[in-house]
């Protein structure tokens, strides 16, 4: 099996690399593309990204199809925990912003 790399980038990086407060720390809401990510770890994958995202903070989700399985299986780890959006919907890929509360 071939080992791909897999990206976890921050959209709308500013020139600075962050806020205006020179700390060097990004505030842009980071994107996690499981594309890339062979079927059988992407779940666990994406748990934890998101184990890594504090309260108030968001991480943008990037998938190959319609994430429902695994948004119930977030949902039924932490409920709660998260809010959802879609920012795209299919059908090459599905974008969604998972804040957490």
């Amino acid at each position: 099996m071939a080992v791909e790399d897999v990206t976890i980038s921050s959209k709308n990086e500013s020139a600075t690399g962050g806020c205006a407060c020179g700390c060097g720390h990004d505030d842009s809401v980071p994107a996690l593309d499981v594309r890339a990510v062979p079927h059988a770890i992407r779940h666990a994958t994406v748990f934890g990204a998101l184990g890594a995202i504090a309260p108030g903070f968001a991480l943008d989700l990037v998938a190959p199809h319609d994430p429902k399985p695994l948004l119930a299986q977030i949902e039924q780890r932490e409920p709660g925990a998260f809010d959802v959006r879609y920012l795209e919907s299919g059908p090459e890929s599905w974008t969604l912003r998972l804040t957490r509360r």
